[in-house]
């Protein structure tokens, strides 16, 4: 019994006599106002909010939220409901791992060759004595390397564990900095661990794909960073970007003959071009919206000596004053080298529980870091 009246149950068998009161037959957690996205239902149910409001004091008379004494993270009465969404807090964009070409690879190592010299054409008198020039050409050979994610979950915690919605885990699209999260279904413990290890690799991959160093750490493959070395770079030596810049490294990889397609760099470098752009064009920020490949939506396209170059920022870059870094990057040259993408396999069953694992096994290819340049050590 529920005060004076019989009480309401829903499929669960908790009590919403109250909930039904206020809003009718909406499901928990529904959102009923929401200024930003244009949702407003109080009008369609404010009748019912008066009629709940009338009848909730006239059974708060006869029974409070504490009667029957405190339980568990609550009252004995009074069931805890959680909300059916997860939150994922942790959560980092991965644009460049879906920017940059993955290319097939035979074998464990990505293997290449390129022109290292080649000898000058002559201009020759009439009939004149010719001799033959030689070319120099190089092998370029990186090692896969292998990226692994590993869940267990227990018997115990299948069988307890409700569905979820993991809200806001996955980047949409690209991933770039205009895009949205999805927000996937957990109908059970299991999928609930694989999507969140699933999102664990790929922001390992994006994480290497800038600052891995294989000379440091075997394991990993080296990054951008790391393979572009000092090859075309300007150094600010801890003070601030100026248009200049951006314009000198254009002419860097436009002089080695690059043409660079996009740029990446941290999320404070990119306010400092944004506010380049204002300074120096006048430009107000829908100016400076364009596309990256496929057509992705950026916030920030510079027209630089070399062409449009939108930029995709990466959280994987440092945003430490005197440590922030521009690139310019010709991605016709850029390739992730994949032996196998990302797939799934069981481990060894042991105890009641099930352990799996996610595994890629790639490595980057910058081939021509001549056709790439950048500004190092920004303030």
């Amino acid at each position: 019994m529920y005060g004076t009246g019989t009480a309401t149950l829903n499929l669960n068998g908790s009590i919403n006599g109250p909930y039904n009161h206020s809003f009718g037959l909406l499901p928990d957690k529904t959102v009923y106002q929401n200024a930003f996205n244009d949702v407003d239902m109080r009008p369609d149910f404010k009748s019912q909010l008066d009629i709940g409001m009338a009848n909730a004091e006239a059974e708060l008379k006869a029974l409070i939220t504490t009667a029957g004494g405190a339980g568990t993270a609550g009252n004995a009465l009074i069931p805890v409901f959680v909300d059916s969404r997860i939150v994922d807090r942790t959560r980092k964009y991965t644009p460049w791992i879906e920017l940059t070409p993955r290319v097939t690879n035979l074998g464990k190592e990505a293997d290449f060759n390129y022109i290292s010299t080649k000898a000058s054409a002559v201009a020759a008198a009439e009939d004149a004595a010719l001799s033959d020039v030689t070319d120099t050409e190089a092998r370029s050979s990186t090692s896969i390397k292998y990226l692994y994610s590993v869940g267990r979950v227990t018997g115990q915690m299948q069988a307890a564990m409700p569905a979820y919605m993991v809200q806001g885990l996955q980047p949409s699209g690209t991933g770039t900095n205009t895009a949205t999260f999805n927000s996937p279904s957990a109908p059970n413990a299991k999928q609930y661990e694989v999507l969140k290890r699933a999102q664990a690799l790929r922001e390992l991959e994006e994480n290497l794909l800038w600052g891995g160093d294989a000379t440091t750490t075997a394991t990993e493959f080296s990054g951008i960073v790391k393979l572009q070395d000092t090859t075309n770079q300007l150094d600010k030596s801890d003070t601030a970007l100026d248009w200049d810049d951006i314009e000198e490294i254009g002419q860097y990889a436009y002089t080695d003959s690059g043409r660079p397609s996009i740029a990446g760099c941290d999320a404070a470098t990119l306010r400092d071009v944004r506010k380049l752009m204002v300074d120096h064009f006048r430009y107000s920020p829908n100016d400076m919206t364009g596309t990256a490949g496929f057509g992705v939506p950026v916030s920030v396209v510079m027209e630089t000596m070399v062409g449009p170059i939108p930029v995709v920022p990466s959280q994987y870059l440092d945003t430490t004053g005197g440590a922030k870094q521009l690139f310019m990057l010709d991605m016709e040259y850029i390739e992730m080298r994949v032996l196998q993408d990302m797939t799934y396999e069981e481990l060894a069953k042991t105890n009641d529980s099930q352990k799996f694992m996610l595994k890629i096994y790639e490595a980057l290819l910058v081939r021509a870091p001549q056709f790439n340049s950048f500004v190092d050590n920004i303030a």
